[in-house]
């Protein structure tokens, strides 16, 4: 070889050290030089992981122009395609290049041709399907990067492709599944998870990135284990030539180490938790009973110290982290939470848990019974509502809407369609106003729910947030009870207190609990309300003044500015209180959020401790603990 040195991309053993030699056999050199050669590359190039292998191909484009033609006999076996470098591998070790490239050696009685062929070049001229998708209001660069990988032929999974890298302008307070983030969190770096989330998708389970990453990993480790076997018995050259000539050329791994690959201590420890650190939620979600619904009576048995009053209701959402509503109950005596969903009461999904001590029978519903459907809340919708749609709910409603680049780009998305459209461009649209909750609104029009729409859905009066923001008011709205659905769980209490109630409201919000129960028709002598939003206390203040509430409202801004020593003043100035209700943040419980859903460790979600911490202090003040 004359001082000439190959520069070998190390990622597949078994594959690319056959190459080498198939390589050096068509080039006439013998044996020994074979094995000197290969040892001094070796020692000098022990691994090239951040070489692009076209250096091979420029290296032998070279090295055959001086050693002239080969005779008719080099090469009698055809074509081989040489792959180099495996997908993933070449991901994981953030190997950037313009381009990619294959090699081909193409046999024939005259030698031996190279072919070298870029993968990716660019046009200067947008293709047909390249504008389609720009139509419909994917960014250029986008497109043309997702076709430059798929190819133009299957629209549906470019599509599916764009949605997956596409961002939602009005999304901004909306926490997005980051996986790349969740990765980094469990200790891999961030070119690991970049490429895994590139290659298995942004909606992968978390178990499949980190088999991804481990696969890579583990591949690595059995490329050091054949260095060393290579080295050690030369006999080996040839098995490792027979064995790359084999059909199958895709690396496996071996059994014992492919299992192994999803034993990330993380993950390992949430499959050793106890079955029972899980609660099974119930289908459907109906809790103790729900009004127009069939339920079975329950009976429970309370703790005596947890027998009101006061009376006491946590909320949260139900679809928590594993263990949470265990640890949740463990706090609160142990009482088992009542999962239900607010689309029993409203036109609206909403999965919500409930911990409280409140009395079962005699539940009543607010009267009149609210709408159920999408078409009975929002009746001027069904004039436009395509065939193809077939929700009659809607979704949980968020702190966020869809933007109107968004309606916009499903508007054009559809405009070619007389009827119903193709597959890809429905199933797109359908996960589109599943999603952000879009009603239609004209022909292939779509819209966000408005905030007026949203307070009659959520149970609150007409305007209850008007004069504020849209964002602050969708935030407010997108963070509150479900007025109908708090109502029955406190409507037991109309009986016992007819004269009035003294109520501490923690995580008072835009004032959930207190309008559920003056719908009840129970009065409210005293409210104590925290909350820490100022828009949110303002609008509790307004809706206060303007329904004409005789009793006292106190605002408090910080639950951990409700110190034992204001509560005993309270208790003192008010006899005590007979019910305390709230629910803490779950923005670290929520499913939406996998930056930061970190249970109730999390910075906000931790907050129910301070529930905790003021409702036992209430109950000890008062003496019924």
């Amino acid at each position: 070889m004359h001082g000439i040195h190959v520069p070998y991309n190390y990622k597949n053993c078994f594959r690319d050290v056959s190459f080498v030699l198939g390589l050096f056999y068509v080039m006439h050199l013998d044996t020994s030089l074979i094995c000197a050669q290969w040892g001094e590359f070796r020692v000098m190039c022990p691994r090239f992981d951040e070489l692009s292998f076209h250096l091979i191909v420029c290296w032998t484009k070279g090295y055959l122009a001086t050693c002239g033609e080969m005779d008719d006999n080099s090469s009698d076996a055809g074509s081989d395609n040489i792959d180099w470098n495996t997908e993933d591998e070449l991901e994981i070790a953030d190997i950037s290049s313009p381009s990619s490239f294959s090699m081909s050696t193409t046999g024939n009685t005259a030698g031996v041709t190279t072919e070298v062929r870029e993968s990716s070049s660019s046009s200067s001229h947008p293709s047909k399907i390249v504008n389609d998708f720009l139509k419909m209001g994917f960014p250029e660069a986008m497109v043309t990067k997702v076709i430059s990988e798929l190819g133009e032929n299957n629209t549906e999974a470019i599509l599916d492709t764009l949605l997956t890298y596409s961002e939602d302008d009005s999304a901004e307070s909306f926490e997005k599944d980051d996986p790349v983030v969740s990765l980094i969190d469990m200790g891999y770096s961030p070119n690991e998870a970049s490429a895994a989330v590139s290659r298995c998708g942004i909606d992968a389970p978390l178990s499949e990135l980190v088999d991804f990453i481990s696969a890579a990993h583990l591949s690595k480790e059995a490329d050091a284990e054949m260095d060393k076997l290579y080295f050690s018995s030369h006999p080996l050259l040839l098995s490792f030539l027979v064995y790359g000539q084999q059909k199958d050329k895709k690396r496996k791994l071996p059994k014992e180490k492919s299992h192994s690959i999803k034993k990330h201590p993380k993950i390992e420890r949430k499959r050793r938790d106890d079955d029972d650190d899980a609660l099974h939620l119930p289908n459907p979600m109906i809790g103790f009973g729900v009004p127009r619904e069939s339920f079975q009576v329950v009976s429970r048995t309370l703790r005596r110290e947890a027998i009101g009053p006061p009376y006491f209701l946590y909320e949260n959402v139900a679809l928590t982290p594993k263990g949470v509503w265990n640890t949740i109950k463990s706090h609160l005596y142990e009482i088992e939470p009542e999962f239900v969903d607010s689309k029993f009461f409203c036109a609206a999904a909403r999965k919500r848990g409930y911990i409280h001590n409140l009395p079962l029978n005699d539940r009543f519903p607010i009267q009149p019974l609210p709408p159920r459907s999408i078409f009975q809340a929002l009746p001027a919708t069904e004039k436009w509502w395509p065939s193809w749609d077939d929700r009659e709910q809607l979704n949980c409603i968020l702190t966020c809407v869809g933007s109107a680049q968004l309606t916009d780009r499903i508007r054009t998305a559809l405009e070619k369609y007389d009827s119903v459209p193709d597959k890809h461009v429905k199933k797109y649209v359908m996960g589109q106003v599943k999603k952000w909750n879009l009603v239609w609104t004209g022909k292939n029009k779509v819209a966000p729910l408005e905030p007026d729409e949203i307070e009659l859905i959520m149970g609150y009066p007409l305007y209850h947030t008007r004069g504020y923001s849209r964002s602050e008011r969708y935030k407010g709205l997108g963070n509150a009870f479900q007025v109908d659905t708090v109502a029955y769980q406190l409507s037991v209490l109309k009986s016992l207190y007819p004269e009035g109630m003294n109520v501490l409201s923690l995580f008072s919000g835009i004032g959930g609990a207190e309008v559920a129960l003056h719908k009840l028709g129970i009065p409210m002598k005293n409210v104590v309300s925290v909350e820490k939003s100022n828009v949110c206390r303002r609008i509790i203040q307004g809706w206060w003044e303007q329904t004409n509430q005789e009793g006292n409202l106190i605002h408090v801004s910080d639950v951990q500015e409700v110190t034992n020593g204001k509560l005993e003043g309270w208790i003192r100035s008010f006899g005590g209180f007979d019910l305390v209700i709230g629910g803490s943040p779950c923005n670290n419980l929520a499913g939406g959020n996998r930056r930061t859903r970190d249970g109730l460790e999390g910075e906000h979600s931790s907050l129910f401790f301070d529930y905790v911490r003021i409702l036992d202090t209430v109950k000890t003040i008062m003496g019924t603990t």
